[in-house]
């Protein structure tokens, strides 16, 4: 199963056609910051480094990687970081948007592959990425549940504070 239409239409509409396509989703050494957190903490330099980009072109986009997210479970990570920051997103958001892109523009047809044979067997896989966000210092969590060898279920969630 997969949406191979749905992310060429998407490259195409971004205007990345032409652009070399990428190899991993996102940066993991990259942490990213909201606008209010660099106003706090930052120095004025970074802030002119980092100038805001187009709000609605980059909810518009969030939210078609989002969508891809039903059939793409390797791109959930990254989308659901970047879905953090849809009042105030900055360049360096739009940035690691359109990675994304050029990273399902090298597998546009990947998917997801439902198998026929029949196997009772739940496996579960979790994954935490303790105290990622710089802000908050909350956790982000991810995990996938697959029947058989055939995936059922996967999320990838920022950890409520427990105060």
């Amino acid at each position: 199963m997969h949406q191979r239409k749905y992310a060429l239409e998407l490259i195409s509409e971004v205007g990345l056609a032409g652009a070399k396509p990428g190899t991993t989703p996102i940066d993991i050494n990259v942490k990213m910051t909201s606008k209010k957190y660099d106003e706090t903490v930052k120095n004025q330099q970074c802030i002119e480094d980092d100038p805001p980009t187009d709000q609605a072109g980059y909810q518009r986009l969030i939210g078609k990687l989002l969508y891809l997210t039903i059939t793409r479970p390797d791109i959930s990570f990254g989308a659901q970081t970047l879905s953090q920051f849809p009042q105030a997103p900055k360049k360096s958001h739009m940035d690691a948007t359109l990675r994304i892109v050029r990273y399902i523009k090298n597998q546009t047809g990947q998917g997801l592959l439902l198998s026929n044979k029949f196997k009772s067997d739940v496996t579960t896989f979790y994954d935490a990425d303790w105290a990622a966000c710089p802000i908050t210092k909350r956790s982000v969590t991810s995990f996938i549940i697959k029947l058989g060898n055939s995936p059922v279920s996967w999320k990838s969630k920022t950890q409520n504070c427990g105060v």
